[in-house]
């Protein structure tokens, strides 16, 4: 029981000394995947959202450098903020979406209002 129990520990400790962390590849797929999800929804429209995405981009691209530097770490830092970046993208592409499906609404409301009275089906 003692041995197995040391060479887990030594084992561990080993694995540890080598290399430092694994690379992130999960955060990687996560960051890249808003950054896509941006980009179908219309952020390059949009400015901010324009702005955020490109923020995202430069870091998943030195993320990626970073890993293949071996630099795990720093990579991982950077893909938590470059998913961010792209989710904050995500949001103001949506709320762009939003704001034209809201004026679209208003003129076609405004367009049957105008019909409906035309016609004397408005009082």
């Amino acid at each position: 029981m003692f041995k197995s129990v040391l060479s887990i520990l030594l084992g561990a400790a080993l694995l540890g000394s080598c290399g430092g962390s694994l690379a992130p590849t999960q955060r990687l797929a996560d960051a890249q995947s808003a950054e896509r999800s941006a980009r179908e929804l219309g952020a390059n429209d949009n400015p901010q959202a324009q702005l955020s995405l490109k923020l995202a981009q430069q870091q998943i691209s030195q993320a990626q450098s970073a890993i293949e530097g071996g630099d795990n770490d720093r990579a991982n830092s950077l893909l938590i903020r470059a998913k961010a970046d792209a989710e904050l993208s995500v949001a103001q592409a949506r709320e762009q979406n939003a704001k034209q499906g809201r004026q679209e609404a208003i003129a076609d409301s405004a367009a049957q209002e105008k019909a409906n009275a035309g016609q004397g089906a408005v009082k």
